[in-house]
């Protein structure tokens, strides 16, 4: 070759791909490729290969491999003919291994010249017509390898997908096992005459979905022949299956095809080779593990006698679709995945692409779950292949559709990637290449030819991300333990099954109940689908409470305000206790149902990690006072500020009641005086915002952003204290100051104003709890101004106040408004509340005077004193006067009494021994479940109350909320007049002094 010319073709060869043109050089201006040294037609389909290096190499070997004449023709065909062209040196460019068998074996090559219709997709039949001359091991390879080669140059053309080149390979080795078993026979005709053998497909095999270098996993079952002993029929069976396994496992001078592997027969490698279909059945109706049967998911009959395989899969199958109520079924295959996990090695795990986190396995896994949980109801999702199994459980509403896609592609990816890396050398391996030249053949051979090595990478690990994301969110998924749990025909109702089964779990109407049913799971839609799935479990649920018909109701109204929003059932599908959370809220009562209804959307808080976590005060006001801004009128900014309330009204509501029941992910809170302080925190903090907000609309609607004289609200009472229940008004003082240069009249004009206008907006029409201001508290009560400046407070409590407004202002504190005039205002009081030297002796009567008036003249008429959580013996008001006449004695002296809330004053009173620390502890527990009764009253009424119900249900529901199961009603009252009686004998003694 002439320096110019070899200049040339060096650049001409690199531009082509090649990583050594050097070599290529060489190899070019060899005597075998003279006939086609120059052919460009030739350089560009090598160029177009995955390593055209690899390529040439092995295309020189197997030109030289041909006599002359047989060579040239060869190469003739192979620049004229662009199909050949493209399958065989796609084949060389990707496969060292059948670059080696064809120049072995240089005719084979004509396996890729004809391009026929039967030829692009053959089935087993094809692949046994390729094997058929094949009489002995050594042959059988090499007809093995012909047909591999045929399926190889398909797959790496594009003309046939990686899903369609698996089930090639899956008719491949069946049809290889029937030849292997067929030599088998013919060298021991007197055991193929005692008895009937079938082979089982198992694994990827029997899924349709083999690898190109893979253990082929089997199963086999025999029978004696007519009246033959069956001793000596399973012997013959066994040297048969033998026979068979070597033939296919060992490494002749055509090398191996691939292990044959029976170890997922029963009791493994220790077991009977050979059984009878009765010595299978026993064992798996007796002995078999949760892992035996999801392997036999995939089992297939493949060769042998197919009429005894199709019994053994008869025979099987309900035992597979019955696997999943077996105790503990989910958790076990669960913990199976995470086993697997855990036995790769440290040095690996990084570079599994099968079993490492994010792999094939993650997606199989999941899938076979989904399958042996919904399948037991569903006959169509009982497909041994992963991806028709996939799209099933999408179509069927079991996976999201989306994330159906994003698995399917990935897995699609994946499966592409594995079969490229054993097509090089026809190894067994799942390991992704570290080294430079096996990742850029790989990601040529992908597809990926600009920047190869790193569009590999990117494109595995982000794929492997999406699969362990949606393997975490579908594989853990809580709904799949609770449908495993239900019992045989539960998991899919008919009509029949769900009026059995609505009248063992308790449902007071079962007919009405059935309607909902019908209403929302008939027809075939999707949503009717994933609702199908959905209620079996949620009416367990439903049952688990005082009013199950009630919680149905709920979620029919709830889904029928959703049903057209594509996220609701998603989430209650995929996303945690979401479902479990409903349910619970649902079946609990009035208010939750009630909020949940007129914002349908804030369901979507049940399924967010941190959705029934409370918003922030800061937050919420932010919030308010946006949606206030945004509006045109003042009605309009309080009913977006009422929006955000009732939205966080049921945050709040949801989490109080999960936390008190618990779910199977969240079990229920140990400290009621947690679930206590957070409520009363949240409420507290929405009233604030929401009064902030109604603050700012009315003064935007007549003075825009600036009111003539400064305003702050000042929180009295359980507002105060943070201590708001849910039906609790919010106890207030007005307070203002001129701006410089606005007259004191203006000024008391526009305050009066500002609190009309706020009070009118709060008090519009609407179907959420009310948010009532009272403003009782204020110096001379309803006979006062409703607003003052602080001088004019001043005043009135330097010459006015009496003992129970120094008493009520201990639990004063800034709410809304101007904060430095409410500290101010805060500044002005605190002598009053916090006496200096403590309460005088007149002092201290008088509040155990208005204490004793108050027990007998505010307790309603015919109420039950050992049961009124506000006013009756023990109750919140018997605590609090205790804990307020402790601050008021000492407060001066111990700074840590200076809290408006109860619990906290009380605590401080106990550390610093002004109280005896059992006492204290009593008045503690009898303030927390008074407070408690008060809100499950609410929440099960959905309007405020001071006594338990009398209503029988609703007294149930209340105790439930308080932790009392069925039948326990009678102890729910028992233990509170037990709490607070002894609270009462503290209060004696402390309050009243003994």
């Amino acid at each position: 070759m002439t320096p110019g010319r070899r200049s040339s073709t060096f650049s001409r060869l690199l531009r082509h791909g090649f990583t050594d043109p050097s070599a290529a050089e060489r190899l070019l201006d060899l005597p075998a490729m003279s006939a086609v040294r120059g052919d460009p037609v030739l350089l560009d389909a090598l160029g177009a290969t995955a390593d055209p290096d690899l390529a040439l190499r092995s295309l020189v070997r197997i030109a030289e491999a041909h006599e002359e004449g047989e060579r040239r023709r060869f190469l003739d065909t192979l620049v004229t003919a662009k199909p050949l062209r493209d399958r065989l040196l796609g084949v060389l460019g990707a496969s060292e291994a059948l670059g080696d068998h064809l120049a072995r074996h240089p005719h084979d090559w004509q396996a890729l010249y004809t391009y026929e219709s039967t030829d692009l997709h053959p089935g087993v039949a094809e692949f046994e017509r390729g094997l058929a001359d094949a009489d002995d091991a050594v042959a059988l390879r090499v007809s093995y390898r012909r047909c591999l080669l045929a399926i190889a140059a398909r797959d790496v053309c594009g003309t046939t997908d990686v899903a369609q080149a698996a089930a090639e390979l899956a008719d491949l080795a069946t049809a290889t096992l029937r030849a292997a078993l067929a030599i088998a026979r013919a060298a021991a005709p007197e055991d193929a005459a005692l008895c009937r053998l079938a082979v089982i497909a198992m694994g990827k095999c029997g899924g349709h979905e083999l690898n190109y270098v893979s253990d082929v996993d089997v199963i086999f079952v025999g029978e004696p022949v007519g009246g033959a002993d069956e001793a000596k029929a399973l012997q013959a069976a066994t040297r048969l299956a033998s026979h068979l396994m070597r033939i296919c496992s060992e490494t002749t001078v055509e090398g191996t095809i691939w292990p044959v592997d029976a170890n997922l027969r029963p009791e493994g490698r220790n077991g009977p080779l050979v059984r009878t279909l009765s010595s299978h059945l026993a064992y798996y109706q007796r002995w078999a593990k949760t892992w035996e049967f999801q392997a036999l998911l995939k089992a297939r009959a493949v060769a042998g006698d197919l009429t005894l395989g199709e019994e053994y899969i008869q025979a099987v199958s309900p035992l597979v679709w019955q696997a999943a109520e077996r105790e503990n079924f989910v958790p076990d295959v669960q913990k199976m995945r995470r086993r697997v996990v855990d036995n790769i090695p440290a040095a690996e795990i990084e570079r599994e692409l099968k079993l490492g986190p994010g792999g094939l396995r993650d997606v199989e896994f999941a899938v076979q779950l989904l399958q042996l949980v919904h399948g037991r109801s569903d006959a169509g999702l009982r497909s041994g292949t992963t991806l028709d199994a996939l799209q099933a459980l999408a179509s069927g509403g079991y996976v999201g559709r989306a994330d159906a896609a994003q698995l399917d592609d990935a897995y699609r990816f994946l499966r592409a990637m594995e079969h490229r890396i054993q097509l090089y050398r026809l190894r067994r391996t799942h390991l992704v290449p570290d080294q430079e030249a096996d990742l850029r053949r790989l990601g040529r051979s992908l597809g990926l030819r600009t920047d190869p090595v790193p569009a590999v990478n990117r494109e595995w690990r982000r794929h492997a991300s999406v699969v362990r994301r949606l393997h975490e969110k579908i594989f853990y998924r809580p709904l799949l333990d609770a449908v495993a749990q239900l019992g045989p025909g539960e998991a899919r109702l008919s009509a029949k099954a769900a009026g059995q089964r609505l009248e063992a779990l308790g449902y007071a109407d079962p007919v009405t109940a059935l309607r909902h049913l019908e209403a929302l799971s008939s027809g075939v839609s999707r949503k009717a689908a994933i609702q199908r799935t959905l209620l079996p479990v949620l009416l367990g649920w439903f049952a688990d409470s005082a009013d199950p018909d009630a919680g149905l109701l709920g979620f029919r109204k709830v889904s029928d305000a959703l049903g057209q929003t594509p996220w609701y059932l998603r989430l209650l599908r995929d996303e945690g206790a979401a479902a479990e959370n409903l349910a619970r809220v649902l079946s609990a009562g009035r208010l939750a149902p009630d909020l949940l209804l007129r914002a349908p959307e804030a369901v979507a808080i049940l399924g967010d990690p941190g959705g029934l976590t409370p918003r922030g005060r800061e937050h919420l006001e932010q919030e308010v006072l946006a949606a206030v801004g945004r509006a045109d009128t003042a009605e309009a900014a309080v009913a977006a500020a009422r929006g955000v309330r009732r939205r966080e009204l049921f945050r709040t509501a949801a989490a109080d009641l999960i936390g008190s029941y618990g779910t199977e992910d969240s079990p229920a809170e140990a400290d009621p005086g947690a679930l206590v302080d957070r409520t009363g925190t949240a409420v507290t903090d929405l009233t604030a915002a929401t009064i902030a907000g109604a603050l700012r609309a009315a003064v935007r609607a007549e003075w825009g952003d600036t009111l003539p004289t400064r305003f702050a609200v000042i929180g009295m009472g359980r507002f105060g204290g943070g201590e708001l229940g849910y039906g609790s008004d919010a106890d207030v003082l007005f307070v203002h100051e001129p701006r410089e240069g606005v007259g004191e009249q203006e000024a008391a004009r526009a305050a009066n104003t500002v609190v009309a206008e706020m009070r009118r907006l709060l008090q519009l029409p609407t179907a959420d709890p009310p948010l009532l201001i009272d403003a009782d508290l204020r110096p001379e009560g309803k006979s006062g101004p409703l607003v003052r400046t602080l001088p004019s407070y001043e005043a009135y409590y330097r010459r006015w106040s009496l003992v129970w407004e120094s008493q009520a202002l201990l639990r004063a504190r800034p709410m809304a408004g101007d904060r430095d005039l409410a500290d101010r205002f805060i500044a002005l009081v605190d002598p009053l509340r916090y006496p200096e030297r403590g309460l005088g002796e007149d002092a201290e009567r008088e509040i155990r005077r208005l204490k004793a008036r108050m027990e007998s003249e505010r307790l309603p008429r015919g109420a039950d004193p050992t049961l009124h959580a506000k006013l009756g013996r023990g109750g919140l008001s018997d605590v609090e006067w205790t804990v307020q006449l402790l601050q008021m004695r000492h407060a001066w002296s111990v700074p840590e009494l200076r809290t408006t809330g109860t619990r906290q004053a009380l605590a401080a009173a106990r550390d610093a021994g002004l109280i005896d620390a059992d006492d204290a502890a009593v008045l503690d527990e009898a303030w927390v479940l008074a407070t408690r009764v008060r809100a499950g009253v609410m929440l099960v009424r959905g309007r405020a109350g001071d006594t338990f119900p009398s209503d029988g249900r609703e007294l149930a529901a209340v105790g439930r909320y308080l932790g009392y199961g069925p039948g326990h009603v009678g102890d729910m009252l028992d233990d509170y007049r037990r709490v607070t009686r002894r609270a009462r004998a503290v209060v004696e003694e402390v309050f009243y002094g003994g």
